[in-house]
C-alpha cells in the first residue's frame, strides 16, 4: 500500500540518522560513554519503530478487514435493493389479481342473483301451467261423466223405443218425437264428444309446456349451480392470498 511504503521509507530514514549521529558522537571525549548512550537510543528508536511497524500492521489488517465488511455490507444492500424490488413488483401483481378476483366475483353474484331471478319465474310460471292442467283435466273427466251420462240418457231411450213397439199406433204417432230426441241427444253426445276432444288436446299441450318448462328449470339449476360452484372457486381463492 502506498502509506505502508512511505512509512518504512521514513523509519529507515530515522535509522540512518540516528546511526550517523551514533557515529559523529564517536570522535570526541568520553567515547565508551557517548557510544552506549547512543546506542539505548538506538535501541529505543528501534523498539518505537518495531511498535510503529506492528502498529501499522494491525491497522492494515482493520483496513483490509473493514474494506472486506464495506463490500460485503454494499453486496447485501445491492440484494436487499433487488429483493425490495422484487417485493415491490409481487406486490403489484398481488393487488392486479386481487382486483380482478373482486370484479369476477362481482360479476358471479350478478349472474347468480339473475339466475335466481329467472329460476323463480320458471317457477311461477310452472305453478301456473300446473294449476291450468288441473282444472283441464278437470274438465275433461266432467265431460267423460258427461259422455256416460248420455250414453245411459240413450240406452234408457232405446229401451222405452223397444217398449213402446208394442204399440205401432202409438208409436208412430211419438215416433217423430223420439227421432227429434234422439237428434237432440246425437248432437249433445257430439258436442260432448268434441268437448272431451278439445279438453283432451288442452291436456296434451299443457303437458308439452309442463315439459318445457321442466326442462328450462332444470337448466336453470344448472347454471345456478355451476354459478355457486365458480364464486365459491373465486372465494377459495381470495381466501388462499
Amino acid at each position: 500500500m502506498p502509506g505502508s511504503r512511505t512509512m518504512n521509507w521514513d523509519l529507515s530514514a530515522r535509522r540512518t540518522i540516528v546511526a550517523g549521529a551514533a557515529n559523529e558522537r564517536g570522535q570526541g571525549p568520553g567515547i565508551a560513554w557517548t557510544n552506549t548512550r547512543a546506542e539505548s537510543e538506538v535501541a529505543a528508536l528501534n523498539r518505537r519503530i518495531q511498535l510503529l511497524e506492528e502498529d501499522l500492521e494491525r491497522s492494515e489488517e482493520r483496513l483490509a478487514t473493514a474494506t472486506a465488511k464495506l463490500a460485503e455490507a454494499s453486496q447485501a444492500a445491492d440484494e436487499s435493493e433487488r429483493a425490495r424490488k422484487i417485493l415491490e413488483n409481487r406486490s403489484l401483481a398481488d393487488e392486479e389479481r386481487m382486483d380482478a378476483l373482486e370484479n369476477q366475483l362481482k360479476e358471479a353474484r350478478f349472474l347468480a342473483e339473475e339466475a335466481d331471478k329467472k329460476y323463480d319465474e320458471v317457477a311461477r310460471k310452472l305453478a301456473m301451467v300446473e294449476a291450468d292442467l288441473e282444472r283441464a283435466e278437470e274438465r275433461a273427466e266432467a265431460g267423460e261423466s258427461k259422455i256416460v251420462e248420455l250414453e245411459e240418457e240413450l240406452r234408457v231411450v232405446g229401451n222405452n223405443l223397444k217398449s213402446l213397439e208394442v204399440s205401432e199406433e202409438k208409436a208412430n204417432q211419438r215416433e217423430e218425437e223420439y227421432k227429434n230426441q234422439i237428434k237432440t241427444l246425437t248432437s249433445r253426445l257430439k258436442e260432448a264428444e268434441a268437448r272431451a276432444e278439445f279438453a283432451e288436446r288442452s291436456v296434451q299441450k299443457l303437458q308439452k309446456e309442463v315439459d318445457r318448462l321442466e326442462d328450462d328449470l332444470a337448466a336453470e339449476r344448472e347454471k345456478n349451480k355451476l354459478l355457486q360452484e365458480e364464486m365459491e372457486a373465486t372465494l377459495h381463492d381470495i381466501q388462499n392470498m
